[in-house]
Order: structure tokens, then C-alpha cells, then sequence
């Protein structure tokens, strides 16, 4: 596109739609009383920094611009690059009336001082200067603090700010002519028309020098009154003049010396020196022009003068004459000569029509002219005075107020079309509509400051309140409610016209020379003037202009350029007779993806129905002077397109300064700019979009016509309908798509919203993108074009712009028309569908706009051949966050197959790791959209979208690998066990396999799927997993996982049962070390269980299992080979001995571990102790806690003595014997857990004698060789005094009398041993032998028997050493009488032997 531009203007609205400026409030009360009948008429104007040019300044593109209405004034300070806060003040002047231009602000180094006249008094406002606000230099910030953020602080009662004017009571003054200015100084200077004629100068001293007030008054006879008190003006001495009173005043400082040039009533241009006090020149205006006596003779009225001051012209002086019925424009040059006089030099003189000026301004070069009609309508106009061709004005096509009424279809709906028209941006303000809404409810009650949104809905209610509250009948028809709402609809809408059309009154044009910035101000806002663009300066050309054009840039060659103008021309005259509804018909095919060329061929058809003003002859009389239409249209149509193949990414070199940097990352980045440069594209968008719509039913007109119409040839014809008309079609649907997308609000969107988006794209490596950024403006609601060029495009753009640049960056300036058409051109390449650029679509993911978005693509895909795959991916992001996943996964599918064509989805699957560099593109756009899938948490699309990926894989075994791991992991997860257990199967890469295999062990026991794990097949992997479950048997805790368990059911399965032994018998062996808990030791119990169940399936030559190695040599996953789990030195392997366990060692294991739950169960706090206790240890452990049928079985297992467990019980029985009722409900308790043969169920029956029953039961069950557990007992017994029991006696006596004897001699018992021996001989002797276990008594034919002599001897030898007791000498001699009748015995039974041998 060649981007021409045009000398034409085109007015953009910059206002803010959703608040209303909230401005701060001052008032100023300077004691006067207010002058009955004066009112001026509203004004205003604007003041702009010296270096708002400069890139580099820190007031680059800032200014303020301020609106006076009766006694208030308006201050607002705004900047194209950074939004100011606190930037409005509202100042009110009590019982003064603001004179219309009385605001002057001038700068100085450190301040901006604002000087306002009011028709009694003068102000004077000292505010810091931009520069000095800041402590650096660089102002990074988003938004930044204006100078009337302090304004507050300011005492405006101080004597020193304000000053009254002194006048004559009764008076008015008879000019609004006023002047202000800040002398070198810094004194304050303020002229006023005085009533007598003339002028009257204030000054008031500088702002931080106490000084006094003075005043004098300037006259045409040179002579200066001064007055410091007590003045008394001219008039009061009847030295009137009233013909040289100004009607308008400028002031210019020169040098050392300050000029005021004054257009007074006479027609004549006083020139004052302020300095010398004097007139130094009078200039009569009517001199150039011609004009009659009686003009001559009347005093003017509206005359208008402005300076214009350049280093090249020096001093211009611009003067507005308003004749009655005519107007003109003098531009003189001030011109001195050495004796201090001074001449004008007229340069030109410029007729304006007859319209009503409201302002005009200079330039160096041109008069800017601001008027309103005969229809009250905006018109601007500029011309350069000196070159001009016949007085020609270069037109500026001002924003058309909204139309007057809305075009409702058949199948829209009223209220929400009104709406849509009401909010559409551009179209009203939201001052316009709260105004029309406290109207339209009857001022019921104040409308607060509310939100875009919440006005709407505001209004929606109120209309429908007051629809609802006419209604008398309660049923009619649907149409005729339709009929009402638009009845009450277009209500609401005329009050918002008229509001709309009170605050777009024009008051001034505001011009900064620096930037070429043209600002036209109104009543409620303030509008830019951007240039047109060549294409739309001609179609938007009244009639008049376009037959004056004689050449256009378009075209070079004069012929053609002729076709192309008078082509325009018909193109004008089409759309003049297109009504609206027939231009809805085009919308309606626009909008539902209905084809354009059979819509424009549609409205043909009605226009050649219905043309009864002879239009389409008309036409087709004008198309018969254009000599190569085909040739005008293509000019047009390659004008339009914005289809460019360079590199749309500017990129400015790091290496630029920081300050350079900063300062272009904040060009034109405000909120009034955002909204200028958008409504700007909206504008050409709209324009062209009705220029494509009116060339192509002029095409469809050329078809029709056929012959009739100069063509050039057949080839004509056939190159419009099958090139041109196709174009132009897609030109149509291309603006339409910029129309829509510049008028599409934008949906504000939570930050947690935004980050959790930008977190998920982040899987895709692309949050570094310019168009990824979130949003963090200030303006809401934006449409999606604002929201683009706020937050990517406008860098992108300035970066194009400044890399295009020769001039170093810290010297350039910035020029507003220039800078803005590139901006608007540059912006609408990034917009444009065709281009292969992708910011838009990509900001709009990037922000959340999924609603936009997805219309965005279903405009576009009908016709749009460019990057397709990228919109199928961003709208597969639309429906992953609108949750539609299964058509998101259609999405990515479907732009797979462009990943290698389109540079979107070829930066998607860029990659900064080089295993996936090398892979194919197409794979890496699988992972990224794959750990997006995973990211969101879909883990169905997952395996989806992977399955449709691995034959992209069959060549790459890595990412073939890593799909099916990928698989395999979300079937898992989806507890799809089968499915994921055949994705492992499948796994190329064997370490991904085992690692895959891993986790599906480790899962599938978490989730207690035991049966599935153990019944896969497992082919090829079987040691693999029983390596796995061992290794995470040995690793985790014994309680919580039941690894052994699983391996022990895995084996089983597999009926491999000396596995399943050793593993269950290796479970017990640790539960036994490392869970000391009763719960441990029944689990080790059952364990011990399992295994000899195994082993009993085994045959027996075969039932061995290989001793488990001990906890502290398992060889577990992550352990150091060198260091131990505290960190020390591990000790080196030691070579071990393999030990075989049978079946006899395990029943050994078992019931060491059930008596160790015995006692557990018994006493549960003994578990922890014998968890690890020996059998040895057991047997005591069992012992004392009373369990002696466990304790003994325990010893017979292990071939222990017994002798511990009779000594314990005798010591229980001793304790229950003396302790008396106190341990005897205790004793029950373990007596309990010892059976018994019998049950005894006398009441007398106690716990003591329980215990000596069960202790005879033991002795007559486990007897003994020698009776050595007797002897252990009635050791036991003896040892602690306690007299032995009968049954005790009688049972050892007949096992080992001599044993007997003995313990009580140890004892020292010598009675009971003295009564065993005489009983013991007795038997000998056949008296009651059978007790002591003698068969046959002595006799010569019996066996042998015997005495212990020994103790016998040791029993005499103690009773003769103690015969001083009485009782023991009876006992000795009663043992010797005892003895001698056995010695004769058994010398008599020794002899019969021997006779009878």
C-alpha cells in the first residue's frame, strides 16, 4: 500500500467513554458583588510546553487545554504518552464572570503560571513546572502526577494572587477583549478594554517579591496615566473615545520590550510598545478590502486577531474582519526600521464565506478557521496564505453528529439495537447519556458516578420502567409491543442526540507548532485532526471539492487520475442512493458469511427497481467519460489493501540509550491516544467499508450493463469479474473485520484470571511474546483494537517507525500528522487478516478475549486463506478455556498440519533445549500442546491427542517413547489400568519402560488394585517387577504399604511358592525388627503362617528357602554405597554364608513369634521388649508375666530346661500364698491364660490354690529325669521358708528320696529328714514301699536296693553335733535304732542270698 495522504483533515473524537472527568473544585471568593446583565459567551483554548516536540522531554506531547462558562474555568492537562493524574481542576471565581479567552498560561524554567480575567478581577495561579516534578529524569511509570496535583495547596486568598479591577460603578466594560503575560521578571501583566476607550494594564509584582499593585491605562494620544491609588478613570473626566476600544488583543514579547497589538472598533490595528508606553503604529483594516462608507462608519464588531511568531517569518499577525454578509483573512509581516518604527507588510488577503467564525488560528504557513453554519454544523478549513490555488480552502471532514434515527431490521431486536448504538464507542459520551438519562427519569433522583456497564444497564432500566408503566391493556400482540419499544427507545435516543449535539458545540481551535498537533475544543471534549488518507479524503469529498480536484496522488498520469476521480463520482452518487435498508442487506450478508458479491447484487437489483430519480442512468452516463474503469479501480483496490510481505516486528537495538528507550516504550501510550489512533483506523475502516460496499455494486452494475458501457474489450469484463470483483469482495469482508474489531468491547477480565492464563501458556514458551503481555490499562471499557495497541502493538509500531529513521533518536522530533498516519498505517497491517503477522489474534488469547476471539475467527474463515492453522490453534485455546476440550483437541489437530508453514505455530514449536531442537516441528507442536493439555488438567485429550502423535513418531524412537510414557501416565492417572499396562508394553525406550512399570507398581498398590497388578502377564518384565515391588518392599514403611503382600500374592499366582515363602518369611523377620507393636507381631505371626504354608505345598526335598539377609544390607534405591543412613563411614562388604532354612526352622520362627503375640496380647506394653527377644528371653519374658503353657511350649520347641518355668511358677505361688487377698483378682488373670485339665467349683476354691494345682499339673505332665523340676520347686519352695506341700513331698520321694534328703539337709530341715530316712528304711522294709516308687521291699529274691548312705552320715553327724537338744538326741537314737534294725535286715536278706546262690 502506498499510504497517500492527502491535504485534507479528519476530525477523531478522543474522548474517554467510561467516567466522567472527575475534576477537583476550587472556588475563589475575592469580595466583590456581581454586575448585573453581564454574560459572556462560553470559550476556550489551549497552552503547549516549548519542548512538547522533543522526544526526549519529559513534556513531550503534553498540554493543557481549559473552557470558561460564566464564572467557572476548566483546566485539564493531558498527555499523549502517559496518563496524568489528578490533572482536572474546576476553578470557580464567585460574583465574576470569566471574559471569553481569559485564561493565558505561559512557562517559565520552574513554573507554568495560569493568568485568568474575569470582568472584575485578575488571578494569578504559580504552578511547578513538568521538569521540576520529577526527581529523575527518566519517568518509567504508567501514569504520572499533573501539575495540578498540588494546586490545593495554593492560598488563591493571598493579596498577591488576585487582584480587583478598578471601574466605574454602574459600568460595564464594552469589550471581552483581554490579554495577559509574564514579563522577564516574572511580573504578571493583564490588559483589559477600559470603558473610555483604549486599554488598562495591571501588574502585579512576581510571585515570590513582596511588592505592590499597579495599574495604567494606555490611550491613543500617547500619554500615560499612572495611578498606585486612587485612580480615577478617563471617562470620569468626559475624555471619552470609545472608537479604540479593543475587540481584540495579543501580546508579543521582543527582545527587551513587550508589543500589544489591539483590533479595536474602528477597524484599525493599534500597535503598543509597553516599555516606552506609547502607540507605535496604526494600521486601518479596511484599507485591504473593499468595502462602503457605511462600513466605515460603524464600529466593528467580532473582529478577530492572532500572532504567529517563527524564526523564518518572524512576527505574523493574523486579522479576522467581519463585515456584515462577508469575512476576511489579512496575514501581515511586522516589519521594524532602524528608528524604531514599525510597518505591516501584507502577505495576503483570504475570503471566508458567510458562515459564522467561532475561532480561527495561525501558523507559520497556514489559517485554521473554525465556523458554524447556517445548520449550526462544525466547519473547519485551513489554507496557506501564501500558496494557494485561487483562494482554494483545503477541506476537514469534522465527525457527523449520530444519526438521527436508527435502522432496526426485521429480526433484530429494538432495545438491544438501540443499545448497541447508544454504547458503541465513537458514537456518545457518557456525560451526553447521564444527562439524557436524569432528563428522561425526571430528575427523580442524582445518578452517581457510574461504569460503562453499570450505565447501561441504568438505561435499559429506566426505558423499560417507563415502557412498562404506560401499559394499560395486559395482553397485545408482539408487534405492537415491538412498536413500543421503539417508540420509547427512540425517545431516550433524540434526548441523548440533543445532549450529545450540546456538547459537541465547537468554541476554539488549539494548535501546537511544535508538533503540528491540530486540536478542535468543544463544549464536553476535545476531537484531533489527523490527515486523511488519499482514498478517503476523495470519497468523502462534498461534490463541489471533487470536480475542483484536478490531480490526486493515486496517479501520476493526468488521464488516469481523471478516471479515477470521476470514478469517486459514481461511487459517490451509489451511495447516495444505497438506503438503509439496503445497506443492511450488505451488513446482514457481512455478518452471517453470506457472500458480498450476491448481496451488492441484490441492492442492484432493488436500485434498478426502484430508480425513479433516473440515478442508475446517471451513473451510467458518468461511467461512459471514464476511459480504463478496470485501470481506476485497480489503482483503488491496490490503494486500500494493506497486504504487505515485509517484516511487520520492528525492533529498536538495545544499544539505544535507556532514556531513548523509555521514553519510545511510553510514545503515544495515553488513554486519549489509544482512543484517537483506534477511532482513527475505525474511521478509515468504516469509510472504506462503505467505499468497497459502493465499488462493488458499481461492479455488479458494469456486469450488468455489459457492452453498453466502454469496457475496453471483452477482456475488461472478464478481468473485473474474475479479479476485481473478487478483490473488492475481500476488501469488504477484510475492513468489515477492522470495523467490527475496532468497535468489539473488549470483556474486562480478572487479574487471577489473567495470570492463571498467562501461567498456562506459559507451557507453550511463548510468555515472552509482545502480544502476551496482560492488560494493565486504565481505560475501560476498550474496544480489542484499543486493548492491541495498548499493550503490543503501539511498541511494535513505534519500533517500526524509529528503526526506518535516520536521524538519531535523541534529536527527533515528533510531528502529529506524520507520526499519527504511519501509526493508523502500521496498526492496520497488524489488523489486516492477509498479513502474515499474528499479534492480534495472539493479544487476544494472551488477555482472555475468547468471546472476541472466536468471532474474530468466524468472520475470517470463510474467506481468509492466512494462517489458518494458527486460528485453529488460538480457537482451540478459546474452547479449552470455555471448557469445550474435545473441540479444542479438533482445533490442534487440525493445525498441525501448518506447523511448518505459517511463523506463528514455527515460534510455538521453538525450543531452547537441544534434544528437542532436533526433533520434527510437527512433534514439537505436539508436546507443546500436549503439556498445554496437561497444564489446563485434561488428561483425556492427553492421551488423544498422543495416540493421533505417534505416527508423526515412527522414524524418532525417542518421542515415540516419550508419547508412550505420556500415555501411559494419564491412563494411569484415569486408573485406566489396562490401557496403561499396554502403553508400557509398547515403550520402545526400555528406561522409560522400567520407570513406567515403577509407577504403575507403586500406584495400583496406593489405590489398593491389587488384583489388576498381579494379573497382568507381564511378558518379558516378570523379574523386573519382582525386582521393583522388593526394592519398594525394602524401601518404604513395613504398616503403611504392603509391597510383601503383593509380591507374596504375585508368586502365588504364578504358583511359584518357594518364592512366596521366602518373601512372606523375609516380611516377618523385619515386621519382627522394625514394628514392635502388637498389631506388628500378629502380622509376623501370619507371615511365619504363610511361608510354612508354602513350603507344605513344596515337596519336602524341595521345601527350603535361603536365609533372607538382614534390614541393614538391603540394597535400597537412593542409599549411599559409602555412607551409612547417620552419615557415617559404612563399613565394607562382608562376604556371608548363605544359610538354608526348612520347615522346622520356620515352625521354630513361628512360635517364638506367637508366644511373642502371647505376651503382647497379655501385656501390651511387653511388645516393644519381645519384638526382639531371643527364645531364651521369651521363656523368662513368658515367665514372669504368668503365661507358663506358652513359656513351656516355647522351651520344648527349642529344647530349653524347664527349670525357669517351674521355679517361676513356685515363686507365684508363694507370692499368692503370703500376699494374702491382695494379688489374688491379679493372679486370676494369668491363671486365665493357662488351661488347665480340670475345673475345681468348690466356693472355697482360691487363686492360690489354682496356682499349686496348675503347678502339680505341670510336674505330672513334663515329668523329668531325676525329678530335677521337683527338686527346682521344693528348692524354690525351701529357699523362701515355705513348709513343701504333701503332694509335693509324696511325688518327689517316690521319684528321688535321696534327692529329698538332700535339700533338707542343705536346709538344715533334720526332723523331716529324719522322719523321711525312718520312712524311707521302713519301706525298704515292706512298709508302704509303693510311696516310694520301690517295686519289692528287701528279701533275699528281690533286686537290690540301697540307702544314701552319704546323706544318712551327714544327718547323724548333724544331730550328735546337736545333741544338747533334747529333741535332737531323741531323733538321732531313734534314726540309730532305725538303722541297726535295717543293717539286720539286711545282713539276714545278704545271707539267704548268698545260701541260696
Amino acid at each position: 500500500m502506498a499510504a497517500a495522504v492527502e491535504r485534507s483533515f479528519i476530525e477523531i473524537c478522543g474522548f474517554e467513554r467510561e467516567t466522567l472527568q472527575r475534576f477537583r473544585d476550587i472556588t475563589v471568593n475575592p469580595g466583590v458583588n456581581a454586575l448585573p446583565g453581564v454574560r459572556y459567551a462560553d470559550s476556550a483554548g489551549g497552552f503547549y510546553y516549548e519542548e512538547s516536540g522533543k522526544l526526549l522531554s519529559v513534556t513531550s506531547n503534553r498540554f493543557i487545554h481549559w473552557s470558561t462558562s460564566g464564572d467557572t474555568v476548566q483546566l485539564v492537562e493531558q498527555s499523549l504518552d502517559t496518563n496524568l493524574l489528578n490533572n482536572s481542576l474546576r476553578l470557580k471565581i464567585v460574583n465574576c464572570t470569566l471574559l471569553p479567552g481569559g485564561v493565558h498560561i505561559q512557562e517559565t524554567y520552574n513554573h507554568v503560571i495560569i493568568l485568568l480575567v474575569t470582568n472584575q478581577t485578575v488571578h494569578r495561579l504559580v504552578l511547578p513546572h513538568p521538569s521540576r516534578m520529577y526527581r529523575s529524569e527518566l519517568v518509567t511509570e504508567l501514569q504520572m502526577q499533573s501539575i495540578f496535583t498540588d494546586v490545593g495547596k495554593l492560598n488563591l486568598r493571598d493579596p498577591s494572587t488576585y487582584f480587583v479591577i478598578p471601574a466605574v460603578p454602574g459600568q460595564v466594560p464594552p469589550s471581552s477583549a483581554s490579554a495577559a503575560w509574564v514579563s522577564g521578571d516574572g511580573e504578571a501583566h493583564f490588559a483589559v478594554a477600559s470603558v473610555a476607550g483604549g486599554m488598562l494594564i495591571v501588574r502585579l509584582p512576581a510571585h515570590d517579591v513582596q511588592g505592590s499593585v499597579s495599574v495604567l491605562e494606555l490611550k491613543q494620544s500617547s500619554v500615560v496615566q499612572r495611578f498606585l491609588a486612587g485612580w480615577m478613570p478617563t471617562a470620569m473626566r468626559g475624555d471619552q473615545s470609545p472608537s479604540d476600544v479593543p475587540l481584540s488583543l495579543a501580546v508579543r514579547q521582543l527582545e527587551s520590550d513587550t508589543f500589544i497589538f489591539a483590533l479595536c472598533q474602528d477597524h484599525k490595528l493599534r500597535m503598543w510598545s509597553y516599555k516606552d508606553q506609547m502607540c507605535l503604529m496604526v494600521a486601518d483594516m479596511l484599507e485591504y478590502m473593499p468595502v462602503n462608507r457605511d462600513v466605515r462608519s460603524s464600529l466593528g464588531q467580532g473582529h478577530k486577531l492572532r500572532l504567529s511568531f517563527s524564526s523564518s517569518t518572524g512576527l505574523c499577525l493574523g486579522v479576522y474582519l467581519n463585515i456584515p454578509k462577508r469575512g476576511q483573512f489579512c496575514v501581515f509581516q511586522l516589519v521594524s526600521t532602524e528608528s524604531n518604527r514599525f510597518s505591516l507588510d501584507h502577505i495576503s488577503s483570504l475570503f471566508a464565506t458567510q458562515e459564522t467564525l467561532v475561532d480561527f488560528s495561525l501558523t507559520s504557513t497556514d489559517v485554521w478557521a473554525l465556523w458554524l453554519d447556517d445548520e449550526n454544523q462544525t466547519v473547519v478549513k485551513y489554507i496557506n496564505f501564501e500558496h494557494n490555488t485561487a483562494g482554494q480552502w483545503n477541506q476537514v471532514f469534522v465527525q457527523p453528529p449520530p444519526e438521527e434515527e436508527v435502522n432496526i431490521g426485521e429480526d433484530q431486536d429494538p432495545r438491544e439495537t438501540y443499545l448497541e448504538t447508544l454504547f458503541s464507542p465513537g458514537r456518545f459520551t457518557a456525560s451526553a447519556l447521564l444527562k439524557a438519562l436524569q432528563i428522561y427519569r425526571r430528575g427523580a433522583e442524582r445518578i452517581a458516578d457510574l461504569s460503562w456497564e453499570a450505565l447501561k444497564k441504568e438505561v435499559t432500566v429506566a426505558v423499560e420502567s417507563e415502557l412498562q408503566g404506560s401499559v394499560t391493556e395486559y395482553e397485545f400482540s408482539q408487534e405492537e409491543y415491538r412498536q413500543l419499544q421503539v417508540e420509547f427507545w427512540s425517545k431516550f435516543y433524540a434526548c441523548c442526540l440533543q445532549y450529545q449535539e450540546d456538547l459537541s458545540a465547537p468554541l476554539a481551535l488549539h494548535i501546537n507548532p511544535c508538533t503540528s498537533t491540530v486540536c478542535l475544543l468543544k463544549k464536553g471534549f476535545m476531537s484531533f485532526l489527523v490527515p486523511c488518507f488519499a482514498v478517503d479524503h476523495l470519497y468523502l469529498s462534498s461534490d463541489d471539492n471533487l470536480s475542483s480536484e484536478e490531480e490526486t496522488p493515486l496517479a501520476e498520469d493526468p488521464d488516469v487520475a481523471r478516471d479515477v476521480l470521476q470514478l469517486v463520482q459514481c461511487l459517490r452518487m451509489v451511495g447516495e442512493s444505497v438506503s438503509g435498508e439496503m445497506a443492511y442487506i450488505i451488513e446482514k450478508a457481512l455478518e452471517h458469511l453470506q457472500s458480498p458479491e450476491c448481496a451488492a447484487e441484490q441492492v442492484l437489483e432493488i436500485l434498478l427497481a426502484n430508480d425513479n430519480d433516473n440515478v442508475i442512468e446517471d451513473i451510467q452516463n458518468k461511467l461512459q467519460d471514464i476511459r480504463n474503469p478496470v485501470n481506476a479501480m485497480a489503482i483503488l483496490l491496490r490503494e486500500m489493501d494493506y497486504e504487505t510481505e515485509a517484516e511487520m516486528e520492528g525492533n529498536l537495538a538495545a544499544a539505544q540509550p535507556l532514556g531513548v528507550r523509555v521514553n519510545l516504550s511510553q510514545l503515544y501510550g495515553s488513554s486519549p491516544a489509544v482512543a484517537v489512533v483506534c477511532q482513527a483506523v475505525c474511521q478509515s475502516a468504516m469509510t472504506r467499508v462503505l467505499f468497497c460496499r459502493d465499488l462493488l455494486i458499481l461492479q455488479q452494475l458494469y456486469l450488468r450493463l455489459g457492452d453498453h458501457v466502454y469496457l475496453g474489450g471483452g477482456g475488461q469484463l472478464l478481468q473485473m469479474q474474475q479479479d476485481l470483483i473478487p478483490r473488492t469482495a475481500y476488501l469488504l469482508c477484510s475492513y468489515y473485520l477492522v470495523r467490527w474489531a475496532s468497535q468489539c468491547l473488549s470483556t474486562a477480565v480478572p487479574l487471577d484470571t489473567l495470570d492463571a492464563n498467562l501461567q498456562h501458556l506459559s507451557v507453550l514458551e511463548l510468555s515472552d511474546s509482545p502480544a502476551l503481555s496482560p492488560n494493565k490499562s486504565v481505560l475501560s471499557p476498550q474496544t480489542v483494537v484499543e486493548l492491541f495497541y495498548q499493550n503490543v502493538a503501539r511498541r511494535v509500531i513505534v519500533s517500526q517507525i524509529y528503526a526506518q529513521q535516520n536521524t538519531p533518536l535523541s534529536q527527533a522530533a515528533l510531528n502529529w500528522p506524520q507520526m499519527i498516519s504511519a501509526i493508523v498505517g502500521y496498526l492496520s497491517q497488524h489488523l489486516w487478516p492477509s498479513n502474515p503477522g499474528f499479534l492480534f489474534p495472539e493479544c487476544l488469547m494472551g488477555n482472555c478475549q475468547y468471546t472476541q476471539l472466536q468471532e474474530y475467527i468466524r468472520l475470517i474463515s470463510p474467506w481468509c486463506q492466512v494462517n489458518v492453522g494458527s486460528c485453529r490453534f488460538v480457537l482451540g485455546q478459546c474452547y479449552l478455556a470455555t471448557g469445550e476440550g474435545h473441540k479444542a483437541l479438533q482445533c490442534f489437530q487440525e493445525a498441525a498440519t501448518e506447523v511448518e508453514r505459517e511463523n506463528f505455530l514455527l515460534r510455538l514449536t521453538g525450543t531452547e533445549e537441544e534434544e528437542e531442537a532436533a526433533t520434527a516441528p510437527r512433534l514439537q507442536y505436539y508436546n507443546k500442546v500436549l503439556r498445554l493439555l496437561e497444564d489446563v488438567g485434561l488428561p483425556e485429550l492427553v492421551i488423544q491427542l498422543a495416540t493421533m502423535a505417534i505416527p508423526e513418531a515412527a522414524n524418532d524412537v525417542r518421542s515415540q517413547a516419550a508419547l508412550r510414557t505420556r500415555i501411559f501416565k494419564h491412563h494411569l492417572d484415569l486408573g485406566h489400568n489396562s490401557q496403561a499396562y499396554e502403553a508400557l508394553t509398547q515403550n520402545p525406550d526400555s528406561s522409560r519402560q522400567l520407570d513406567c512399570l515403577r509407577q504403575l507398581v507403586v500406584v495400583l498398590c496406593e489405590r489398593a488394585q491389587l488384583r489388576d497388578l498381579v494379573q497382568f502377564p507381564y511378558v518379558n518384565l516378570h523379574d523386573e517387577v519382582v525386582s521393583i515391588i522388593e526394592s519398594r518392599a525394602r524401601a518404604v514403611d513395613l504398616m503403611t504399604h504392603n509391597y510383601y503382600e503383593l509380591l507374596y500374592a504375585f508368586h502365588i499366582n504364578r504358583h511359584n511358592y518357594r518364592k512366596a515363602g521366602t518373601v512372606m518369611f523375609e516380611y516377618g523377620m523385619r515386621l519382627g525388627r522394625e514394628v514392635r507393636t502388637r498389631h506388628g507381631l500378629q502380622k509376623q505371626v501370619n507371615c511365619y503362617l504363610a511361608a510354612m504354608n508354602c513350603l507344605r505345598l513344596i515337596r519336602p526335598d524341595y521345601a527350603w528357602i535361603v536365609q533372607p539377609a538382614s534390614g541393614g544390607v538391603y540394597e535400597r534405591p537412593g542409599t549411599s554405597p559409602k555412607r551409612s543412613h547417620d552419615g557415617e563411614s559404612a563399613a565394607g562388604p562382608v562376604s556371608r554364608q548363605i544359610e538354608i532354612l526348612e520347615l522346622k526352622d520356620l515352625e521354630k520362627e513361628y512360635t517364638l513369634a506367637r508366644s511373642r503375640l502371647t505376651l503382647a496380647q497379655h501385656d501390651p506394653a511387653a511388645a516393644a521388649i519381645a519384638g526382639s527377644a531371643s527364645a531364651v528371653e521369651m521363656v523368662a519374658l513368658l515367665v514372669q508375666a504368668g503365661l507358663y503353657d506358652s513359656a513351656l511350649s516355647l522351651c520344648q520347641t527349642f529344647q530349653l530346661p524347664l527349670n525357669s518355668v517351674f521355679e517361676g511358677l513356685a515363686f507365684k505361688c508363694i507370692k499368692l500364698q503370703y500376699n494374702g487377698e491382695a494379688g489374688q483378682n491379679e493372679a486370676w488373670n494369668w491363671l486365665a491364660a493357662n488351661q488347665l485339665s480340670s475345673v475345681i467349683t468348690t466356693k472355697e476354691y482360691s487363686a492360690t490354690d489354682e496356682a499349686w494345682r496348675l503347678l502339680s499339673s505341670y510336674l505330672d505332665s513334663y515329668p523329668s529325669q531325676n525329678a530335677q523340676y521337683h527338686r527346682c520347686v521344693i528348692n524354690k519352695l525351701l529357699s523362701h521358708g515355705v513348709p513343701l506341700p504333701d503332694w509335693l513331698v509324696n511325688g518327689y520321694k517316690a521319684v528321688d528320696a535321696a534327692g529329698l534328703l538332700r535339700l533338707y539337709l542343705n536346709f538344715d530341715l533334720l526332723e523331716p529328714a529324719v522322719e523321711l530316712v525312718l520312712e524311707y528304711v521302713d519301706a525298704l522294709l515292706g512298709k508302704g514301699h509303693q510311696y516310694f516308687g520301690i517295686e519289692r521291699p528287701l528279701s533275699a529274691t528281690a533286686p537290690l536296693v540301697w540307702l544314701p548312705y552319704v546323706s544318712i552320715d551327714q544327718l547323724l553327724q548333724a544331730l550328735h553335733e546337736n545333741q544338747a537338744n533334747t529333741n535332737n538326741s531323741r531323733l538321732y537314737n531313734k534314726l540309730q535304732e532305725s538303722l541297726a534294725h535295717y543293717y539286720t535286715i539286711v545282713e539276714q536278706a545278704t545271707i539267704r542270698r548268698q545260701k541260696s546262690a
